[in-house]
């Protein structure tokens, strides 16, 4: 081992002269490379090498790089850079080399050659490292297309790109973004043939040696692309990306409009193409002379959107489906949250939203999440009874979500409906009772706003029994605070004495408690005792917060300081994992007065 890195190292000794006679580097910095890179050098020839080693040496010899480079910009030194530069780059290439056999599936090792050669190398190294992981990584579009890309953009290729494309397809006949990027690199290169050409002509030179190919100049090559394309890949969504990308160049009309004949022939059946048709109504050409005023563009704008209507109309005719009728709603709502000063436009763009919603809804097409739109709409221009209808509706529609129940519910409380009770207990029966809960809160809050002390308790205490410990656990929290609310702090007492038993019991139960009696104008310290220890008994393995909080009460004005040792003694012993040292810190910081 030590004869092959003493051979490594003497390998550099030519450049690290020249380094030193040019004055790039003095005498006690090359000792110092040669010293590092030994220990570097070292740790390559272990028995068991790491890749952070490899990773280590090529960044080492990356600085020294860089370092070169600052030093001939400082003094203007330009001259021996293949005895001095060419070396090193060779080396980390090699030792790059030794690491992607090693560990030939880390992709991100060979993506770090390939941005090393793309700074330093030559292209046609650069070439080699993506070749040789195509080689091991076929299995990835991405890497195929990163190739593709360096050989037309930095080997200006697009012979070679055009090669790749196709090996990758081999690969991968199905991708759509190798697809998508062949499309692009075949109208890329007909732009440049085009001027080319157009250069040439400028110059009034003889095209004699040049062969400018009539099809390629028209995008015959991308036509093919698209036709293979869009053969294995029958998608509208697809078709329509690239006639994105054709749309970029400025000499593809005729390959746009026969991409737009295909759409509009073949791809009827899905709703993407009629929502791309549609919008493209807005794009289209306006009356000049009207764009003056800002009415005139207002009806500008209203004759563009009632062409997008019309291509939607005729979309949900043969396409009555929900997709279909969520793009025509999408829409109209995106065109109806658009600002404008023109009242004219916005009441006819609400006007429009309403009338898709309506039919929409009446298909039993409408999506969930455009009822709250709905129901918004109706509530500002203050159509009460059509809000409560769209409300029943929705919920009987979607009777198993309590998102929409909880829509419904809060704006028939809002409108002040008398049979809101009544929806409550069928909203419960019919929703997951592990999901409830959101219901249950809004039956309270209901109940407690608009039905008597009676009522309400025995709304509680239908909440208590429920099996689901969130629902249990929030209605203990909430009778509690509704009891103080209504009665006081001895009915609040009564009602903690009679769930305190009553698993389970959130913390909240009890802090609650410990706030009432605290907020009485003679609090008793004997019962706050009671309240923390009822509370330790059901968390005082895990919460080091109660155990301090009760230490804080016991040194308080109302508190006896001689008790805090043997709560201090309980703590330890009760608590368990990583909460005693948590109190422990806290404890201390509270003896020396900093919590």
């Amino acid at each position: 081992m030590a004869e092959v890195v003493q051979q490594r190292i003497e390998e550099r000794i030519p450049e690290l002269e020249q380094l030193e006679r040019v004055g790039l580097f003095t005498k006690k910095e090359v000792k110092s490379i040669i010293k590092r890179a030994t220990a570097l050098e070292y740790k390559l020839h272990r028995l068991i090498v790491n890749k952070e080693d490899f990773i280590a040496y090529i960044q080492y010899e990356i600085n020294v790089l860089e370092l070169i480079k600052k030093r001939r910009t400082h003094i203007h030194y330009n001259f021996k850079k293949e005895e001095i530069e060419f070396p090193i780059i060779s080396r980390i290439n090699s030792i790059f080399k030794r690491a992607t056999n090693k560990w030939k599936n880390d992709v991100q090792l060979w993506l770090s050659h390939v941005a090393f050669c793309k700074k330093w190398a030559t292209k046609a190294q650069t070439s080699k490292v993506l070749s040789s992981m195509l080689a091991i990584h076929p299995d990835k579009p991405a890497l195929w297309i990163m190739a593709a890309k360096s050989e037309l953009e930095d080997r200006d290729s697009s012979e070679s790109a055009r090669h790749l494309f196709l090996r990758a397809l081999r690969f991968h006949p199905n991708s759509k973004k190798v697809y998508q990027e062949y499309f692009r690199m075949e109208l890329l290169h007909c732009e440049k043939q085009r001027k080319q050409k157009e250069d040439l002509e400028k110059a009034k030179m003889d095209l004699g040696e040049y062969e400018f190919s009539a099809e390629i100049l028209n995008g015959k090559l991308a036509e093919v692309v698209y036709k293979d394309a869009t053969g294995k890949i029958k998608e509208a969504e697809f078709v329509i990306t690239l006639l994105n990308i054709a749309a970029i160049f400025d000499f593809t009309k005729e390959l746009q409009d026969a991409i737009l004949q295909d759409l509009q022939s073949n791809y009827t059946g899905d709703c993407v193409t009629w929502d791309f048709m549609a919008k493209r109504e807005l794009e289209a050409p306006g009356a000049g002379e009207e764009l003056q005023s800002a009415k005139g563009r207002a009806s500008d704008i209203n004759r563009r959107e009632e062409r997008c209507c019309q291509v939607y109309e005729e979309g949900v005719k043969g396409l009555n489906t929900e997709p279909m009728w969520t793009c025509y709603v999408s829409f109209c709502l995106e065109r109806q949250k658009r600002k404008t000063n023109v009242q004219e436009l916005k009441e006819k763009r609400q006007e429009r939203l309403m009338d898709v919603l309506q039919r929409a809804h009446s298909c039993q097409v409408l999506k969930e999440n455009y009822y709250k739109n709905w129901l918004q709409i109706l509530l500002s221009t203050g159509d009460d009874d059509g809000a409560a209808g769209v409300a029943m509706a929705a919920a009987q529609r979607f009777s198993q979500s309590v998102q929409m129940w909880s829509l419904s519910l809060q704006t028939l409380m809002q409108l002040g409906r008398e049979n809101v009770g009544h929806l409550f207990q069928e909203a419960l029966t019919k929703v997951n009772p592990k999901e409830s809960l959101p219901l249950w809160q809004l039956r309270v809050q209901w109940s407690v706003d608009h039905q008597d002390a009676e009522q309400t308790q025995a709304v509680f205490k239908l909440g208590l029994m429920s099996a689901v410990p969130a629902v249990a656990m929030e209605m203990k929290d909430r009778f509690l605070d509704w009891s103080y609310s209504t009665g006081g702090y001895k009915k609040a007492r009564k009602t903690f004495t009679s769930l305190q038993e009553i698993r389970p019991l959130p913390k909240t139960f009890f802090t609650r408690m410990i706030e009432m009696e605290k907020e009485q104008e003679m609090p008793k310290m004997n019962n706050l005792r009671d309240y923390y220890e009822r509370a330790l008994q059901e968390f005082g393995t895990s919460d080091d917060d109660l155990w301090l909080q009760y230490l804080q009460e016991e040194l308080g004005p109302l508190g006896q300081p001689q008790n805090c040792g043997k709560i201090h003694w309980r703590a330890m012993k009760f608590l368990e994992g990583e909460s005693v040292e948590r109190f422990i810190s806290k404890y201390t910081l509270l003896q020396t007065g900093h919590l």
